[in-house]
């Protein structure tokens, strides 16, 4: 673990494998545990705890932005040594590294975007039970907000269709930071990660786009889109976590592993 000093905020920073670095971050709400679990062994991974998750702090500036959030990421990629590099992440973090793909085009070499979950517009209707949660506890609290939110449509639709989001949006009440990570899901929920399909369709670069159904808050539609946009995209669909998180994880691993070892002469580390 190490540490990179923000605008008065301390990140935290994970660096660990061997080999050329991959910059690959979490989902919104996650963390380096989750990235430990989304990505394989046998590369060296930096991974960013964005400000207000794991580690690092949530710091004063506001609102906090998918440009704050690229920002802090490649200033961790500079600490690592890293100038060209693979990017990636899982829903929040995918539409961070497609952000740095779209406006660092010299630094980013590919992309992998796990169920993404925006394309080119903020606030996207896919984000709109995150959005429903973070008003829930800034106005009532967590206690009382998850109450409300148990008993409310979109708890029952997501029962129906989505159960893993359902967990993971409960969640967001159990943290003990609730209150304060209630902001982050708003700020977030509200944005997009400020690109254009025009921006897409530049890349010059491999990308793989990894997609699952059973998933409300990241659409198979939306990896799709992304696929379709960029021109050198390859689309995969793998085992809804939903339905068996073991298979999911494995599919997931083989996914990522095959595309970095397919494309592991496109990085290259900041000369000495």
């Amino acid at each position: 673990m190490g540490a990179l000093l923000r605008d008065g905020a301390t990140l935290r920073v994970t660096d660990t494998g061997e080999g050329l670095g991959i910059v690959f971050q979490h989902g919104l709400g996650g963390d380096e545990a989750q990235v430990a679990q989304t990505f394989p062994a046998g590369f060296r991974r930096i991974t960013l705890e964005c400000r207000g998750h794991g580690g690092s702090d949530l710091s004063k500036r506001r609102p906090l932005s998918f440009q704050m959030f690229a920002d802090d990421v490649l200033a961790a990629a500079d600490q690592a040594g890293l100038d060209r590099f693979i990017a990636g992440g899982v829903s929040m973090g995918a539409a961070i590294a497609l952000r740095l793909a779209c406006r660092r085009p010299r630094r980013v070499a590919g992309l992998i975007l796990v169920r993404p979950a925006w394309t080119f517009s903020p606030a996207p209707q896919n984000m709109r039970p995150i959005a429903e949660v973070a008003e829930l506890i800034l106005a009532h609290g967590a206690d009382k907000g998850r109450t409300i939110f148990a008993q409310s449509e979109t708890a029952a639709r997501l029962y129906r269709e989505a159960p893993d989001n359902l967990s993971s949006l409960l969640g967001y009440f159990d943290r003990p930071d609730a209150g304060a990570f209630a902001q982050v899901l708003a700020n977030i929920a509200a944005d997009g990660p400020g690109v254009s399909e025009r921006d897409a369709a530049t890349l010059d670069i491999p990308v793989l786009v990894i997609g699952n159904e059973v998933d409300a808050v990241h659409p198979l539609s939306t990896a799709h889109a992304l696929a379709a946009a960029i021109p050198k995209a390859i689309f995969a669909e793998i085992t809804p976590k939903a339905r068996d998180s073991v298979k999911h994880f494995a599919e997931l691993h083989e996914q990522i592993s095959s595309f970095l070892q397919s494309h592991s002469n496109v990085r290259s580390p900041i000369p000495s």
